[in-house]
C-alpha cells in the first residue's frame, strides 16, 4: 500500500480566541494523523528544554542563512535579532510519514503559508463573537495590563479583516461546538472520497 503524503492544516486566530484551546482537543483525535511541526527560533532556551523537540535553537546567523536560503515556510523577527519561523523541512519530514501538519500561525503567516501550499493547505481562521467578547475574556485571563489589552483588541481588528482571505472561519461562541467544526472541516479535508463512502 502506497503512503498518501500528508498536508498542512493551518490555523490562526487573534489573541485571546481560544485558539490553542482548540487545537489541544482537536490534536487528541488519533484517527486525523496531525502532527505540530518544530519551530526554529533564535530565543535561548530555558530550563529542561530540548533542541529538536521543543525547537530548533539557532544563531541569528543560522536563522539568516535559512531565510537566504529559502529553507523556511514563513518566519518572522518578533523583534531585534528574536526570530520565530517553520523550516520547510520540518514540513516535508512529518508530511513524508503520512501525517498532517498543524500549523499554528499568526493571520498575515497562515495567509502566506496558504498562498504558499495552495490545495494542500487548509486555513481555518477562529473568529471571538465579537471584539468586545474579545476584551472581556482578555480582562478575565488577568495576564496583561490594560494598555497590553488595548493593543491586542486593536491587533484583533485589524486580524478580523483579513479573515475571509481564509478558507473557512470558525466563530468561537461555544467551545465544544468550534472544536467540532474544527475537527470536521480538518477530517473532510484529509480524508479521500473513496474512505468517506
Amino acid at each position: 500500500m502506497i503512503m498518501e503524503e500528508g498536508k498542512l492544516i493551518i490555523i490562526s486566530a487573534p489573541s485571546g480566541s481560544g485558539k490553542s484551546t482548540i487545537i489541544g482537543r482537536v490534536m487528541q483525535d488519533e484517527s486525523l494523523r496531525l502532527a505540530f511541526s518544530v519551530s526554529a527560533t533564535t530565543r535561548p532556551r530555558r530550563g529542561d528544554e530540548v533542541h529538536g523537540v521543543h525547537y530548533y535553537y539557532l544563531t541569528v546567523e543560522e536563522f539568516q542563512h535559512m531565510i537566504e536560503n529559502d529553507e523556511l515556510v514563513e518566519y518572522q523577527e518578533v523583534y531585534e535579532g528574536r526570530y520565530y519561523g517553520t523550516p520547510k523541512s520540518e514540513v516535508e519530514r512529518i508530511t513524508a510519514q503520512g501525517r498532517n501538519v498543524v500549523l499554528d500561525l499568526d493571520v498575515l503567516g497562515g495567509v502566506n503559508v496558504k498562498r504558499m501550499y495552495g490545495d494542500r493547505a487548509l486555513s481555518i481562521f477562529i473568529q471571538p463573537p465579537s471584539v468586545e467578547v474579545l476584551r472581556e475574556r482578555l480582562i478575565k485571563r488577568g495576564t496583561d495590563s490594560m494598555e497590553d489589552i488595548q493593543n491586542r483588541v486593536d491587533k484583533a481588528e485589524f486580524e478580523i479583516s483579513i479573515g475571509p482571505q481564509f478558507d473557512y472561519t470558525v466563530i468561537n461562541d461555544d467551545l465544544d461546538i468550534a472544536v467540532a467544526q474544527v475537527h470536521d472541516l480538518i477530517a473532510d479535508f484529509i480524508t479521500p472520497e473513496t474512505i468517506k463512502r
